[in-house]
């Protein structure tokens, strides 16, 4: 399975959020190295922009030897479908660079779905509806149901990929699964800069270590 993470340098509400630095590591490499403990993921692609507000981050990525793809900054489906559509693959797996305690183990769960389906789902998703924490978003993503759904999508939809999926859930096969323990953690994902710190005062201890 090809896992792509989407991120960019220049975030609206916490710009430069991927740089930030947890025990000696970008924000952004923990969310690979997370990805990366899946047992079936065979390639990881960082989908970033080809904006010069990004070449820091591609610099960066080099530095880590992190394979990566530029596309376009505000089309991010479209982005997404470019890497889906250059390593030729039928399905792949959409992560958020904003989910840097992203759990393996839910992502193997969801691959897991995937390879004993007895439907052709467009879409294998774990928010529709949204039982995990935000920063635990896992969706797996048909390529052909993208590309053929491009065409219809608004300026948000671009953005957020899957929205376009979920407001016209009757037209697609969509299985979403659900958490499966008796208490729901407090949201992960770092979308500001009080995120960062509610996130680092609770779970500090989950990040990986520079070694």
């Amino acid at each position: 399975m090809l896992a792509i993470i989407q991120a960019r340098a220049n975030s609206k509400r916490f710009k430069n959020k991927v740089f930030f630095p947890i025990n000696r590591l970008p924000l952004i490499a923990h969310v690979y190295l997370r990805v990366k403990k899946s047992r079936y993921i065979k390639k990881i692609i960082i989908a970033t922009s080809k904006n010069k507000t990004d070449d820091k981050l591609i610099k960066l990525l080099q530095n880590f030897e992190i394979k990566y793809f530029r596309g376009n900054l505000e089309n991010v489906a479209k982005r997404l479908y470019k890497v889906a559509e250059l390593n030729k693959v039928k399905y792949f797996l959409r992560i958020n660079g904003d989910s840097p305690l992203i759990n393996y183990e839910i992502i193997d769960r969801a691959i897991r779905i995937f390879k004993n389906r007895n439907k052709d789902y467009d879409l294998i998703t774990n928010v529709f509806p949204r039982t995990f924490p935000k920063g635990q978003s896992v969706e797996i993503i048909k390529t052909s149901a993208l590309k053929k759904n491009l065409d219809y999508f608004s300026r948000m939809d671009k953005e957020h990929v899957t929205k376009y999926f979920y407001k016209n859930s009757e037209k697609f096969k969509i299985k979403n699964f659900k958490f499966k323990g008796k208490k729901k953690e407090i949201d992960q994902s770092i979308d500001t800069k009080k995120d960062l710190e509610n996130v680092l005062k609770k779970f500090k201890h989950r990040f990986e270590k520079l070694v």
